[in-house]
């Protein structure tokens, strides 16, 4: 079971200098979500220390948001949003195998995985350049280039508004799966039962450097890396992203759209013999991982638009909003999409944003 915690002990860092701030009426939530979708919040609060959330007493529908990275925003919420702003890092313990390193819930995602190699402590390099907040990471079990957030994972500490209470959950409980945890299981992070407020990473001082995927080894010798520091890792990956995938600023998207789906064995060897060149990527549990840019390309829709909508031409698991586009634009879209790769492949797609 998740374990209450003394909330005055653990976050008083946090509450320092940062006063509460009000609650706003009739926001709009256009700027907030980067896939530019628009719709206005009947009540907002910016959420800057985790004292804030004991005041919170509303029995209102509740919608807990990050760096809006990972959301399709559904037109207007009738209830209140609670935008996660909670700063700060630092490191709370070494031993001989690790560094703990905490980080509060609204930091960076990208700026926080940098400011751990500035300090020495590899390990999440791979996840560079990722779009969000520290504390959406865990939710997602956000991934790249062969690591995953829930690789060094060491707890999550968080506001249980039924309980009224902060717990602490440790990386079993927080049952991590490919891009799930228990957050998602249990609809925690839709209902707004629960508010993340700190998250504390687990750095192996034995660190090994993972290049195994072709498009990192590749990046790297062009850049003459024969041997890789983990800063050389972020920069590569950085670079590929950025060669890649559209900037929200210029082209409002929500990065990957769609799960690399996940097959059995005989699936998998049918589609060998009818794609040979798609990517399958053998899991744990004896599944296969498939690459779903690759159908989605394959399937004709790299560039391709309807309206406002459209997957991008350089890379075509990133659904973009070319300007002007609705919820209802962006569900057209994916429809089409997951209709033409069910008929070319027979796999389904799930998305991976959270539809609000």
């Amino acid at each position: 079971m998740p374990v209450a915690c003394d909330p005055q002990e653990i976050f008083s860092h946090l509450v320092d200098n940062h006063p509460a701030m009000p609650i706003e009426r009739n926001v709009d939530l256009s700027r907030f979500n980067t896939l530019g979708l628009p719709g206005r919040a009947a009540a907002y609060q910016k959420i800057t220390a985790a004292a804030q959330l004991v005041a919170i007493t509303s029995g209102d529908k509740r919608f807990v948001l990050g760096g809006g990275s990972n959301l399709v925003l559904g037109g207007d919420f009738d209830g209140l949003v609670l935008h996660v702003g909670i700063p700060g890092k630092r490191l709370l313990k070494g031993d001989s195998e690790a560094f703990y390193v905490a980080a509060g819930a609204g930091e960076n995602w990208h700026d926080f995985v940098q400011w751990t190699l500035q300090q020495g402590w590899p390990g999440l390099e791979n996840l560079s350049l990722i779009p969000g907040t520290v504390g959406a990471a865990p939710i997602q079990n956000i991934g790249a280039y062969g690591r995953e957030v829930g690789d060094l994972l060491h707890s999550v500490s968080l506001w249980d508004f039924a309980k009224r209470e902060f717990l602490t959950l440790d990386r079993k409980q927080c049952r991590l799966a490919y891009r799930d945890s228990v957050f998602k299981q249990e609809g925690w992070h839709l209902s707004g039962r629960m508010v993340i407020t700190e998250v504390v990473f687990r750095l192996p001082r034995l660190w090994v450097a993972a290049t195994g995927y072709g498009d990192v080894a590749q990046e790297l010798a062009a850049q003459h890396v024969a041997t890789p520091t983990a800063p050389d890792i972020a920069q590569a990956i950085s670079a590929l992203r950025q060669r890649k995938l559209p900037n929200p600023a210029t082209i409002p998207n929500c990065g990957s759209f769609f799960h690399n789906p996940l097959v059995d064995p005989a699936a998998a060897a049918r589609l060998r013999v009818a794609c040979p060149t798609l990517p399958q990527y053998p899991q744990p549990d004896g599944r296969i991982k498939l690459a779903a840019g690759w159908l989605i390309e394959q399937a004709g829709w790299k560039g391709r638009r309807l309206g406002a909508v459209g997957m991008y031409e350089k890379q075509a698991l990133v659904l973009v909003n070319h300007g002007g586009a609705t919820t209802d634009d962006v569900q057209r879209t994916m429809a089409a999409v997951q209709a033409d790769v069910v008929r070319r492949f027979g796999v389904q797609l799930t998305p991976e944003p959270v539809f609000l």
